[in-house]
């Protein structure tokens, strides 16, 4: 393979770590097809956009959402089989996060099915490498948007998150209809495939490790750090990517510029160097170390929100149910999905 071809997988909590404390060198810009907004941006331009964004997911706002998300989580809790085993994918992650995603968003309960059907779309045609597919898919989820940004510029519109996207401005202009498209994709595959991920390990941690269970049932002020550590012993979301501005050493490898790097966050987040006794669960270890949610300047906007939807879920199972026991089937989700494709469980 010639050296323009190579790509470059990192691996290592302190080269992941490097690669994002240095956005200079290794820049988010890693595509000339597709506006992404403002996650494949650097800065400046990342910070205006990031700015925007940020608005969304601060404290007040998120306090707001969270009676509708817990009364959508008990509401799907309550419809769980009893004392039979089911899918715990197909029948509550999944739905959780579609119908979160709208809530979140404004968006009629009826969208989400569409929004789980283009999600599975999506992961296939990325990976199968189909760029014919990744288009199409694109060209779909932008008709989902463009509808509801139509709706909400007509007379009598509601007062939600998508419409307050209508109103944002950023470098004294408004946010263009691509813009926003690029924004909310970005929020919905988020919460359409990483929070689901995220969802389903959780729940197969709980099964498989009763102890577990019993600690956030008897303490759940604890059930936000065990939700990180979970999710940092197996990750909702496998990597992202950056490419190099210059040529540049990275551990043992020497990089040319602009080389496409993988960020690795499931190798970083089980690294033995920077994670004593590295696969064990542990409340007791530095937050600051824990990639769940990225570093530095893309640190994940929406992290505030997708701590309070796990939180929230196993509060409402908890509160529904007295026992989270394992099924006789779980099948692994195939990359770039992370988590389970399938996961049996049965609720007592």
């Amino acid at each position: 393979m010639s050296e323009s071809h190579r790509a470059y997988d990192v691996c290592t909590h302190a080269d992941v770590v490097r690669v994002l404390d240095d956005h200079t060198t290794f820049s988010n810009a890693v595509s000339t097809q597709h506006v992404a907004v403002p996650n494949g941006m650097d800065p400046p331009q990342h910070t205006m956009f990031r700015a925007v964004v940020d608005r969304y997911f601060t404290a007040d706002r998120l306090a707001a959402f969270e009676p509708r998300l817990r009364a959508l989580t008990a509401e799907l809790v309550a419809g769980l089989p009893r004392d039979a085993e089911f899918d715990f994918v197909d029948a509550f992650a999944e739905p959780y996060a579609g119908r979160a995603q709208c809530a979140f968003m404004g968006w009629p309960d009826a969208l989400q099915d569409a929004l789980r059907e283009w999600v599975k779309r999506n992961h296939a045609a990325v990976h199968a490498q189909d760029r014919q597919a990744m288009a199409a898919v694109a060209l779909a989820f932008d008709g989902y948007i463009r509808e509801q940004l139509d709706a909400r510029r007509q007379r009598g519109a509601p007062t939600d998150t998508t419409t307050d996207l209508l109103s944002e401005t950023v470098d004294g202009r408004p946010l263009r209809d691509d813009e926003i498209v690029s924004i909310v994709r970005n929020w919905t595959v988020g919460e359409l495939g990483t929070i689901a991920a995220g969802v389903g390990i959780l729940a197969q941690t709980l099964a498989a490790y009763p102890e577990v269970q019993d600690q956030l049932r008897a303490d759940p002020t604890l059930i936000e750090p065990a939700c990180d550590e979970i999710l940092r012993l197996h990750a909702p979301l496998i990597s992202n990517r950056r490419r190099t501005t210059r040529e540049v050493t990275l551990g043992a490898s020497r990089i040319p510029a602009d080389a496409p790097l993988t960020v690795v966050w499931a190798a970083a987040n089980r690294d033995p160097l920077a994670f004593d006794d590295v696969e064990q669960y542990r409340l007791d270890r530095d937050p600051s170390l824990n990639l769940l949610y990225g570093r530095g300047i893309h640190i994940c906007p929406g992290a505030p929100l997708a701590r309070m939807e796990f939180r929230i879920v196993l509060e409402e199972l908890f509160a529904g149910t007295r026992r989270i026991t394992l099924g006789g089937r779980a099948v692994a989700a195939t990359y770039p999905s992370a988590g389970f494709s399938e996961l049996s469980v049965r609720l007592g």
